[in-house]
């Protein structure tokens, strides 16, 4: 792939895959796992109230979502809300911030006491949004996790961001980690936790999720970004969990609000949460949307088998929702390609 179409590539593709939520609506399938929670290591259906008990004992509980579906969110809502209504205070942290976002969200939570008219309201979520820097992200994505930011104001809630800047994602996705200065690595931390077979993997799934189109070199400052900010996650959720300790009040467990890439065969994340403290209790809820093609429960349920690892289940519980958008993003992308090569 030629250097231009491969900037053609990304400026069609990533967008289009991160969409889905403003694409036409087609018809939707019904499936008779929509609705579902599994438990993956017994393969039973549980209730919503089994799932609470369950979990809620928990030192992190990750609700791992497909970023753009609003029943996902939804899903997330609910569970933290009823972990409010048990009294378990739980402390939110998001992949959506970075650590240094904390103090500007834990600002906003302490503001839930005081009256807002609607029209201080919108200043005040304008104001949030651009600190955030979500003023150029989609309105609808945004207000997936303001709905939450809300909901923590409201009952008082610590949030927490968990992840690297954004101005260090772009230097890593640019540079690659050996191509940063000096300064810059010692701001980044590392678990140095990895091995080819799960690098292999991941760089395979990278290039599945670009329908296919290779190049090398960017695949593999995608893996350096995906892996800095694996490792910064854990160092985030491991230091909360410290805190929980000394914070008056806390008592109930961090909900992680995170792509369910992140956390899928308890790797990426969790994986290095358990290096840095393997004394951390952790549960994963993957948020599942149903296949395009009707697939029975043990299609979702193959496990993960990598040299170095134990076979693995892609979650300890799956909720089942519909999918938004039945699109294939690759398909279109490939006749314009095709379309662009017969030009040449």
């Amino acid at each position: 792939m030629t250097r231009s179409l491969f900037h053609l590539f990304l400026s069609f593709v990533i967008p289009t895959l991160f969409s889905c939520a403003t694409a036409p609506k087609v018809a939707m399938r019904q499936d008779p796992l929509i609705d579902k929670i599994i438990h993956t290591a017994t393969r039973h259906p549980v209730s919503f109230n089994t799932l609470a008990a369950n979990i809620a004992d928990f030192d992190v509980i990750y609700l791992s979502e497909k970023h753009d579906n609003p029943l996902h969110h939804a899903i997330q809502h609910r569970i933290i809300q009823h972990l409010i209504e048990q009294k378990k205070s739980p402390l939110l942290g998001f992949e959506f911030f970075s650590m240094e976002d904390t103090p500007l969200l834990l600002n906003f939570s302490d503001s839930g006491k005081a009256p807002h008219s609607p029209k201080m309201e919108t200043a005040i979520e304008r104001q949030m949004r651009k600190k955030l820097g979500w003023d150029s992200q989609s309105d609808t994505m945004w207000a997936y996790y303001y709905d939450l930011l809300k909901l923590a104001r409201e009952n008082q809630l610590l949030i927490s961001g968990l992840d690297l800047s954004g101005s260090q994602k772009r230097r890593i996705t640019r540079k690659g980690l050996k191509g940063l200065s000096n300064i810059e690595k010692k701001l980044i931390f590392s678990s140095h936790f990895s091995n080819e077979p799960y690098e292999a993997h991941m760089k395979a799934v990278f290039k599945a999720v670009h329908c296919g189109m290779g190049h090398d070199k960017m695949t593999s400052r995608l893996y350096d970004t995906w892996v800095a900010r694996n490792d910064k996650m854990a160092l985030s959720i491991s230091q909360l969990y410290e805190s929980q300790s000394y914070e008056k009040g806390a008592k109930g467990p961090i909900v992680v609000i995170i792509g369910g890439g992140h956390t899928q065969y308890g790797l990426g994340v969790m994986d290095r949460v358990r290096a840095i403290n393997p004394d951390i209790s952790q549960v994963n809820i993957g948020l599942t949307e149903i296949t395009r093609d009707p697939s029975n429960l043990g299609a979702y349920l193959q496990p993960l088998e990598l040299e170095g690892f134990e076979p693995v289940l892609p979650a300890d519980y799956l909720w089942f929702s519909q999918r938004v958008s039945y699109k294939d993003p690759c398909e279109e992308f490939k006749a314009v390609f095709k379309k662009m090569k017969q030009k040449e």
